[in-house]
């Protein structure tokens, strides 16, 4: 076997083994060191330090790394959002995005609420660095844009307030016990008429992606497996009641998009 041959399948191994264990440290095996070593969990202590440590932001924070995590189908699930936002009638009213998330889903989202007539776009987030980095790709809306440091389980904004809501990858993260109260939360604030738009992980329809899935899963983001049964969202938007939901699943079900519309009144 050729020795170049050798280096580069060692090398390939290398690169690959190294941004697992980098992954895994500042994801799951940072969470595993805080309960070890912390004291009294606050409202944040789930979250990533890749998602609150503003270097490792600005380190992951670039497109085509956040289009490779979510196998290239990061285009297609915000497009399938901003189109959605482009058909309502959004003259005049607010429209919330909970929980900042990577790549350009922030400016995309902004941008369709905007140009189809919102009166303000709000942008909460349980972490600063988030908003705070999340500002700096919005320079061009100032002014229209409201930045809320505020938990997803526990909004302080009004019932009803908003004309749409979008959640874009957040659920997957949350403890078991906060999944279902963001979504109450999310709905709550959510005008008579108003959708919720909501991208997440699903369960494969292909044996080899669902085995990868839950391998990936299993070691880097465990949270994120009950999305397939116990704690659907779908399932858990219907049993909420009031709402009428649809789902579409993308890339032989691999992930999915949520819409639910709040009822208008009898």
């Amino acid at each position: 076997m050729p020795a170049w041959f050798l280096y580069t399948v060692f090398s390939l191994f290398f690169v690959l083994a190294a941004t697992a264990l980098f992954f895994f440290t500042v994801t799951r095996g940072a969470l595993i060191m805080r309960g070890v070593m912390a004291g009294s969990p606050d409202d944040a202590a789930h979250v990533y330090p890749i998602y609150s440590n503003m270097r490792l932001i600005r380190m992951i924070d670039f497109q085509p790394i956040i289009a490779a995590i979510l196998l290239f189908q990061y285009d297609r699930l915000v497009s399938a959002i901003t189109h959605g936002l482009q058909n309502m009638n959004l003259r005049g009213k607010n429209v919330l995005i909970t929980s900042c998330a990577f790549g350009n889903v922030i400016p995309r989202v902004v941008t369709a609420a905007i140009d189809t007539g919102a009166r303000r776009v709000l942008i909460a987030d349980i972490i600063k660095n988030e908003l705070d980095h999340a500002q700096g790709k919005l320079l061009e809306h100032a002014g229209k844009i409201e930045f809320l440091e505020e938990n997803a389980t526990a909004m302080k904004q009004g019932d009803g307030t908003v004309a749409a809501n979008v959640i874009f990858f957040l659920l997957h993260e949350l403890p078991h016990h906060l999944k279902g109260q963001a979504l109450k939360e999310a709905t709550r604030v959510l005008a008579p008429g108003g959708k919720l738009y909501l991208a997440e992980f699903h369960k494969p329809d292909l044996w080899v992606l669902r085995a990868l899935s839950w391998t990936y899963f299993k070691v880097f983001e465990p949270l994120g497996l009950a999305l397939w049964d116990t704690h659907d969202p779908l399932k858990q938007l219907e049993a909420l009641g009031g709402f009428s939901c649809e789902r579409r699943t993308v890339f032989f079900g691999n992930f999915q998009i949520i819409v639910a519309t709040k009822d208008l009144p009898a």
